[in-house]
């Protein structure tokens, strides 16, 4: 081969190296781009057309496409087309909903319009004025009126008219809004009922509970703004479920049958808007009643069904109506959540006996005889949709991928909508039969961080004490080699409600953990016990003694690692958020010398500041566990420490109060313990916008410049 032909060759390998070359990920890139350029392509607020096989999708958020089922074609809807029509100035398909088989709702803040698609048509249905402030809006196109808060009072406009339906001056009266601190799967304060003739909100009143003072940076001087938070085993708030009827303009109010601090937690309304049903749970969280109330009158009916348990019972699902009589309550009575068919005369009876998790219900088939609803199944890393038949008991798993799936049945029980993602597939969307062959693929999602250095993820299983399944999830960099020695970060957060590890894109890690990982570093994670999805023994062992049987499994996480000959078992770090945080430094306390560092955010520091309704489910009053608090709390044990600690906490935080970390550094400082402490001035629970990527800096090079 001659010279010129060498040359052209080396060329040719260099330029095609090129072009494969990988990129490096920046930092904030990882952290602000997650959701953004790098999230798959995914179908954005697919619904089935009422009463048809048709469907629809927003598309770049400013189009709509239509699936005519007959025609087997898309229609193509541009929101300026829609502005047109209507004289509008939407930006884009905001609040889209069917109403029907050819009419949808759309709003833009304050005004809403029905369009008919068909037709080309459209009206405006409601119009705020501009100058008009709220919060907290429920729209009910059946009633063409808006319900909303401003302050703590509660409004409705309809007919060009504001009604105030609460006028109290006294702030401790809050109105329409979640209460109990959003536990229990509030997520609102407003109901309307299904023909909009009625309204049933929430009501609080706080003046027993103490005031807890955050201060505004902002003003010149400080100004202390102060907020309700219910601290553990101190007064607590009174609620009340209010009902407004449109038509006569009066409200009835409904209070807990049992104490006044009890909670009064998923509210339901019956389809032909007689009775409101709302599960009130005891203050000690023991014991559930589901309650039954005449809408007109407020008046008691009767208790349907009462569950109780020693430990707990939480509630988080609201009666599900299948008719006038009958609904589907969700409950983990048996050891996992399971669905039950209930009626108003009091009967309950199991349809579903899986030893995992129901997750939520998601409709009734035509006949009345098939029940959907989305659940586990085998892998709790899974979320996948389930049939029920009422008659039979018989279950049909109906999307077998695994993964995590978001699903719909169609109008006329035919054909399945789903969308999933896993660990292998970044996102597909499809439509699918009964026999799950699929008819349509929608979306078949790239990965857009292919052409980046990114490091792959293994999932494993350890076994608790107690032989329970723990799953762990291990970030390997792109140039992992198995002869070296690599420092591992340990992320945590082991606390209820949440599952680190799924079966998801990514596997549910954070992008930035990659990046981290590109470092040079193994990430590592593992869900204890006391995390979701994994039934109501493994969820609860945590009762009373929280941090205690965490840090068991975590450190069986940590005796895996060091099991591992890649492992330099000399550089571990640990860091959490939240729960997370509270186990980060309880590992560094109650495990001294196992962490070289950590980084603490948001941390609980002692359960007697945190507050009532999570706390006192968890740990029950201090007065009832003087024990249990004592042992999990940080203060007492600062003397421990042996590392370098960072504590990072948000200015205003209203959930973990920065009274949790201020006290932490006074017992550190007590003990002659110098800890490191970075405080977000301006920011709650969590440092969000663009100063996430100065947090997630500010956490990583810690991590990196002392874990030695």
């Amino acid at each position: 081969m001659n010279i010129s032909r060498l040359l052209i060759l080396f060329v040719f390998i260099g330029l095609t190296q090129f072009s494969f070359a990988q990129k490096e990920l920046s930092l904030a890139d990882a952290v602000m781009e997650q959701y953004r350029k790098f999230r798959p392509d995914y179908i954005f607020n697919f619904q089935w057309v009422p009463n048809s096989s048709d469907y629809s999708y927003i598309q770049g958020f400013t189009s709509l496409v239509i699936y005519d089922s007959k025609k087997k074609s898309n229609t193509t809807i541009d929101i300026a087309d829609i502005n047109t029509a209507l004289g509008s100035e939407l930006r884009w398909f905001s609040g889209m909903k069917w109403l029907n088989n050819t009419e949808f709702a759309l709003n833009s803040g304050n005004q809403y319009f029905v369009y008919d698609y068909r037709r080309k048509t459209g009206r405006k249905i409601l119009e705020l004025p501009k100058t008009l402030e709220f919060e907290n809006e429920d729209f009910s196109e059946k009633a063409n009126a808006l319900a909303y808060t401003r302050e703590n009072n509660l409004f409705i406009f309809q007919n060009n008219k504001e009604t105030a339906i609460t006028a109290n001056k006294d702030a401790n009266i809050v109105s329409g809004q979640a209460i109990a601190r959003s536990e229990f799967g509030i997520s609102n304060g407003i109901f309307w009922s299904p023909n909009g003739s009625f309204l049933a909100f929430y009501q609080k009143d706080e003046t027993d509970v103490a005031s807890y003072p955050l201060l505004d940076i902002t003003k010149t001087p400080g100004v202390p703004n102060f907020i309700k938070y219910p601290m553990a085993g101190l007064a607590s708030e009174k609620p009340k479920v209010g009902v407004y009827n449109l038509s006569t303009g009066k409200t009835i109010f409904i209070e807990p049958r049992g104490a006044k601090h009890d909670y009064l937690t998923n509210l339901s309304w019956t389809p032909d808007e007689k009775f409101v049903l709302i599960a009130e749970v005891t203050r000690n969280q023991q014991e559930m009643r589901l309650q039954q109330y005449d809408a007109q009158t407020g008046a008691f009916v009767k208790t349907l069904f009462e569950e109780k348990n020693e430990r707990y019972v939480e509630p988080e699902n609201p009666a599900q109506f299948i008719n006038n009589n009958q609904f589907i309550w969700m409950s983990e009575q048996t050891g996992n959540t399971n669905l039950y068919l209930c009626n108003l005369n009091g009967a309950k009876e199991q349809i579903t006996f899986n030893k995992w998790e129901a997750l939520s219900y998601e409709g009734i088939s035509r006949n009345g005889r098939l029940i959907y609803f989305m659940g586990t199944g085998e892998s709790p890393l899974d979320t996948k949709l389930f049939q029920v038949d009422l008659r039979t008991k018989t279950q049909t798993e109906l999307t077998k991928e695994p993964g995590t799936h978001q699903a719909k049945m169609s109008p006329n029980d035919m054909l399945i909508y789903h969308q999933f993602s896993s660990g292998t597939v970044p996102n597909l969307a499809k439509i699918m039969d009964l026999r799950g062959r699929t008819l349509s693929t929608l979306i078949r999602a790239e990965d857009k961080l292919s052409a980046y250095k990114i490091g792959s993820a293994e999932i494993n299983k350890l076994k608790a004490n107690d032989g329970s399944d723990l799953y762990t999830r291990l970030i390997k960099p792109s140039n992992f080699d198995p002869s070296q020695k690599y420092p591992v970060m340990v992320y945590v957060y082991g606390g209820p409600h949440a599952q680190m590890i799924t079966n998801s894109w990514l596997y549910g890690a954070n992008l930035w953990m990659y990046w981290m990982a590109e470092q040079g570093y193994l990430v590592f994670t593992l869900d204890n016990r006391g995390s979701a999805h994994r039934g109501f023994d493994f969820e609860s062992q945590i009762h009373r003694q929280l941090g205690t049987l965490e840090i068991e499994d975590q450190m069986v996480g940590v005796e895996y690692l060091k099991s591992l000959p890649f492992v330099d078992a000399k550089r571990l770090a640990v860091h959490g958020w939240s729960f997370g945080g509270f186990m980060t430094i309880s590992l560094m306390l109650r495990q001294p010398g196992i962490f070289t560092t950590g980084v603490a955010g948001g941390p609980v520091t002692d359960w007697k500041f945190y507050e009532v309704m999570y706390g006192e489910r968890y740990m029950d009053t201090p007065e009832e566990n003087p024990e249990g608090y004592e042992k999990a709390s940080l203060l007492n044990k600062t003397s421990n420490l042996a590392g370098k600690l960072l504590i990072i906490h948000g200015g205003i935080d209203d959930v973990v109060v920065p009274q949790h970390s201020h006290a932490l550094l006074k017992a550190f400082i007590e003990k002659g313990k110098q800890v490191d402490f970075f405080e977000y001035p301006t920011h709650k629970h969590n440092v969000t916008g663009k100063d996430r990527v100065h947090l997630i800096e500010k956490i990583l090079k810690y991590i990196i410049a002392n874990n030695v």
